[in-house]
């Protein structure tokens, strides 16, 4: 908790960990409006995912260029421009008059999206270098924390009945708060790298840490999307009980990342991620006896071994020796993304073909294979 007395002392910490809860509390609110986008605009549940795929599109189309565009503009303005085009774009997809625009709108939120989320994991990984105090986890929790936020923001829809108006209150109170802070980072350039020619000893880390973000970012997707269908399926838990996997799930989240730096900072990087498998193994395990109760404890068990791993993979790629942070941070990103949108629709795949409980068989293997991946990023690091 050190982290987060850190953070909610120091407006130096608060402005970034600040940024990290305004992304998700925009996302958040979106994501509530979503059925009613479809009924407003009269479209269909295909016509649906392919506007939404727009929004990964936007993400994806950024990555490339980000860790140029954050070196140009220094990793503080970038963030605080960040902030200003979400606040901007969060609206359009609720304003949206047609299809067509909606698509527009989702692709330019996902890009804004993915250079404020590339910018301020970034920004992190510089003031960590800069002033030796680790937060980069509890940054990460505040992000878990604006999806609670937003979620809260449901109960305000039957008292104001407008999704715009709804969101622009939400843009407007988040945006002042943003513009408040950001004079504590919006100086931050990042520190120069003596760079190096490539190699495939310099890459090896990185590509080893973006396959284990892969995994990771990708078994976090499909616990958002197959718990509830596992306990309703597998364990045949009585419906009242259907959502309690990913609540565990996102409690422990949030309460892991909290409490992460503290663990980091006494043993390092590469070992709370290995930690963190480990616990994710056995969570996967209680998961697959299929019993209810052990189930659940065991998507708790999940959340907790992942709430660790995504903050230090950051942390780990921001500091690659002859890699620009930006670069870093991008490449962890985006394969992390990748994960989180692929991983989903191949289990899903598989759930039919064979079964559910395969597909959780898959996670637990991948989960092992980030265990054994940590000795690889030990060697590496050593």
């Amino acid at each position: 908790m050190k982290s987060l007395r850190l953070i909610l002392s120091n407006p130096r910490y608060f402005a970034p960990a600040w940024v990290f809860a305004s992304l998700n509390i925009w996302f958040g609110t979106w994501a509530i409006y979503i059925p009613t986008v479809k009924e407003n605009l009269g479209i269909d549940k295909s016509q649906l995912g392919i506007a939404i795929f727009f929004l990964s599109l936007g993400v994806f189309t950024v990555f490339p260029v980000a860790a140029r565009i954050i070196n140009w503009l220094g990793v503080g303005r970038a963030t605080w421009y960040g902030v200003l085009l979400c606040s901007f774009t969060a609206l359009l997809p609720l304003v949206a008059t047609n299809y067509y625009s909606l698509m527009g709108s989702l692709f330019l939120f996902g890009a804004s999206n993915g250079l404020t989320d590339i910018s301020m994991n970034t920004l992190v990984t510089e003031l960590e270098k800069e002033d030796k105090q680790n937060f980069m986890s509890a940054a990460h929790g505040f992000f878990s924390l604006g999806g609670v936020l937003a979620g809260l923001g449901s109960f305000l829809i039957v008292y104001i009945g407008n999704p715009a108006l709804h969101m622009a209150i939400v843009v407007f109170a988040v945006l002042l708060i943003n513009y408040l802070l950001h004079k504590n980072y919006f100086h931050i350039t990042a520190a120069p790298v003596e760079k190096e020619p490539f190699s495939l000893k310099l890459f090896k880390p990185l590509l080893v840490i973006g396959i284990v973000s892969f995994m990771v970012m990708g078994g976090e997707g499909a616990i958002v999307d197959w718990s509830g269908l596992f306990l309703k399926e597998i364990s045949l838990a009585p419906e009242a009980l259907w959502g309690t996997g990913f609540l565990a799930f996102s409690v422990t989240m949030t309460t892991g990342r909290f409490l992460g730096d503290s663990i980091s900072q006494k043993i390092g990087s590469v070992k709370i991620v290995a930690l963190g498998s480990l616990v994710a193994t056995a969570g996967y395990m209680a998961v697959l006896s299929t019993y209810t109760f052990l189930a659940i404890i065991g998507f708790g068990l999940i959340g907790l071994g992942f709430s660790v791993i995504i903050p230090e993979l950051f942390r780990i790629g921001g500091n690659v020796k002859g890699i620009e942070s930006s670069q870093g941070v991008a490449f962890i990103a985006g394969t992390g993304y990748a994960g989180f949108l692929a991983a989903p629709p191949i289990l899903g795949f598989l759930a039919d073909r064979y079964s559910l409980m395969t597909s959780f068989m898959v996670l637990l293997a991948c989960v092992i294979i980030v265990l054994l991946a940590t000795r690889i990023l030990r060697n590496s690091r050593g």
